[in-house]
């Protein structure tokens, strides 16, 4: 028989994929309502600050480095996974201050989110964007969680499974923002 522990590592993966699909499924709903919206006509059209790139650029960059983190704890180099780790973090903020760049340059730009003088493509813009920052922001909490838990010994390469987690998280999350960058370059 099973101690609860043990069940509760079984099901730890499969309800993380449970919840990174349900996040999915938002996210699907939100670029078919922006086709639809799109193709009804009266959209604004204006260019992507340079922000938007470079945020994409440290999303990749932060998954580097997670996975490096996670190979180096898989051949127990502890002050590597320490660096790598510090790093994620550093791109996740770097992520997240790029973001509000980015909302900062398309205000000034005229692009609102709502309000008088406010379009439908620009609130969609911030609404993707708006709802992936929070998790994100999620996203940063786990990590600094597991961070924690690292530092505090918890994760070796015997024992990875919380490490694991915040990794396939971290990764769900930069893949989310490549299909969102992809999605509105390519529509837009």
């Amino acid at each position: 028989m099973n101690t609860f522990e043990e069940q509760k590592r079984k099901s730890a993966k499969p309800m993380l994929w449970i919840s990174m699909t349900s996040m999915a499924m938002i996210f699907a709903g939100l670029t078919s309502a922006y086709v639809v919206r799109k193709a009804e006509g009266n959209w604004l059209d204006f260019d992507f600050p340079i922000w938007f790139y470079i945020s994409t650029a440290f999303l990749l960059i932060s998954s580097l480095t997670i996975y490096r983190a996670k190979k180096q704890l898989q051949f127990g180099n502890l002050n590597q996974v320490d660096k790598h780790f510090k790093f994620t973090i550093l791109f996740g903020f770097l992520f997240c201050f790029s973001q509000v760049a980015t909302w900062m340059v398309l205000i000034n730009k005229g692009v609102y989110f709502t309000g008088p003088g406010s379009n439908a493509s620009g609130s969609f813009l911030y609404v993707l964007t708006l709802l992936h920052l929070l998790h994100l922001v999620a996203g940063l909490i786990v990590l600094f969680v597991t961070y924690f838990n690292f530092k505090k010994g918890k994760y070796t390469k015997e024992n990875m499974l919380g490490f694991e987690l915040c990794s396939i998280f971290w990764h769900f999350l930069d893949f989310l923002w490549l299909y969102l960058f992809l999605f509105l370059v390519y529509i837009h």
